[in-house]
């Protein structure tokens, strides 16, 4: 009887991915999905002055994933091409929302975005596309249209 109680008590139904992360899409101006010919690195900014490096020189992407941050209502990221040495800076306002599976699960932060801005030396324009950012990395939350010839 007591080795039935344990056994009850040892299954736990923890998520196997429980990675929380922003899907973008690479597309053109003309909004046709594209490969990244330079490499992209982006960098979240913090308030104290220092980076983060989230991407390091990706290239022949059309597509790449990177965490939300849960202790700010809003994220910088500096997005800089290396060979034709532009950058861009996004500015991404969220709610964080804490996402709770059990006491023997680690916990984690959902977000909902809410605004989206940019600058825009190679980023013509950065869309939402789903505002939910969960466990669920099956579509794009960002859509990010280059500007022609980058």
């Amino acid at each position: 009887m007591a080795l039935s109680a344990l056994i009850g008590c040892s299954s736990v139904d923890c998520p196997v991915d429980n990675t929380v992360e922003a899907v973008y899409y690479l597309y053109d101006s003309d909004a046709q999905r594209v490969t990244l010919l330079d490499s992209l690195s982006v960098l979240s900014a913090r308030k104290d002055g220092t980076d983060t490096l989230l991407l390091n020189k990706v290239t022949e992407r059309n597509s790449f994933s990177l965490p939300v941050g849960y202790t700010t209502s809003e994220d910088t990221l500096v997005f800089r091409l290396t060979n034709l040495n532009l950058e861009d800076t996004v500015w991404i306002r969220k709610e964080n929302y804490p996402h709770f599976e059990s006491v023997d699960c680690s916990a984690s932060f959902f977000h909902t975005i809410t605004a989206v801005r940019t600058t825009h030396r190679f980023i013509d324009t950065l869309v939402v596309n789903n505002p939910s950012v969960t466990y669920d990395s099956s579509q794009a939350h960002f859509h990010l249209h280059l500007l022609s010839g980058d």
